[in-house]
């Protein structure tokens, strides 16, 4: 039985979703352009797409119900789809092992039903929310994004679930919440990384946005990806999705989400300040200490098709995010 909340997080999408929100570049719909717009289209024209293949997994209950009406194709992009066996069979999650097989490899033995997520900190509406609950007042979307990893690689991937600003909305911010922090389940025995000698990372794993980062429209918590739930290896069951970052910035297996006033501490900034930053901006005019971040290799790529191509600023996404950075010295905050 799943745990329920001494509040339900309960504002339908029209609460928390202004239909004059839109972004001005990505292509919404076949290209309609505006959540808002999108919104408004008729049902028939929200078909679920056809991946191929894809390895099929029926979720919980409330995931299959809520998929039945996915707003499909919300944000697409122009780029080619990652196979998902690539999506899925290289991955960075330490609390599984530091190798890219390892979280395919001991993943599995995840238990993602029942869970729940604690928000608290600067909110109104602070409790133990089973995960439906924070996630089903909210309308399902499809968006496909581009995941640039630190370490020079990329993927795009098609995810499903509801904008992050959905959930803080509906926890009820006070004027104290600037930033949000967000940690990942600790259990070392079902998380065998979590349990090594050889660990760097001090578990559990914390990750955090600035308040106007998190309440943006690109910021995405994601439960599913092409077309089905998310396999346990991708982070299940529910994780963080900020497209213009570099991937360690979307934590994976959240538990909490706090609202708090100061800057918080961050697993990778704590572990290497001066290679991992708290706003971790994919910039290809700042290199990593030990490699270029000019160029990334896009998988599935190969010894004769390395696949590299160009990074770019914000990920691709500079005209939609580059204003939250205005006047900031993107070196000295990086």
């Amino acid at each position: 039985m799943l745990i329920r909340s001494r509040h339900r997080l309960s504002l339908g999408e029209n609460d928390v979703t202004p239909e004059s929100i839109y972004l001005s570049r990505r292509k919404f719909m076949s290209g309609v352009v505006g959540l808002g717009l999108a919104a408004s289209l008729p049902r028939a024209a929200l078909a679920g797409p056809d991946y191929e293949d894809v390895t099929k997994a029926k979720g919980p209950e409330w995931f299959e119900a809520q998929l039945a009406d996915t707003r499909w194709n919300a944000i697409t992009a122009e780029d080619k789809v990652t196979p998902f066996d690539d999506a899925t069979h290289y991955n960075n999650f330490y609390e599984f092992g530091s190798d890219k097989s390892d979280p395919a490899r001991y993943a599995g033995q995840l238990k993602t039903v029942p869970w729940t997520v604690a928000v608290d900190g600067e909110v109104g509406k602070p409790g133990q929310y089973a995960l439906e609950d924070l996630i089903t007042p909210s309308r399902f979307e499809e968006r496909i994004y581009r995941l640039r990893c630190v370490e020079a690689w990329s993927m795009v991937i098609p995810w499903l679930g509801i904008p992050l600003a959905d959930v803080i909305k509906r926890a009820e911010p006070t004027g104290k919440a600037k930033y949000v922090r967000f940690e990942t389940l600790e259990d070392p025995k079902q998380m065998p990384g979590q349990a090594s000698r050889f660990g760097l990372i001090d578990w559990p794993y914390r990750e955090g946005l600035r308040m106007d980062e998190a309440m943006h429209p690109l910021a995405f918590l994601a439960v599913g990806m092409y077309g089905r739930v998310l396999p346990n290896q991708n982070g299940a069951p529910l994780r963080l999705v900020v497209p213009w970052k570099y991937g360690f910035k979307s934590i994976k297996s959240i538990v909490r989400v706090s609202l708090v006033e100061s800057q918080p501490e961050t697993s990778w900034h704590m572990l290497a300040p001066n290679e991992y930053g708290f706003y971790a901006n994919v910039n290809p005019e700042v290199d990593h200490p030990r490699w270029s971040q000019a160029t990334e290799r896009r998988l599935p790529n190969s010894l004769f098709n390395p696949n590299v191509i160009d990074t770019l600023p914000f990920n691709g996404y500079a005209e939609e995010v580059a204003g939250l950075y205005q006047g900031m010295d993107l070196r000295k905050f990086y």
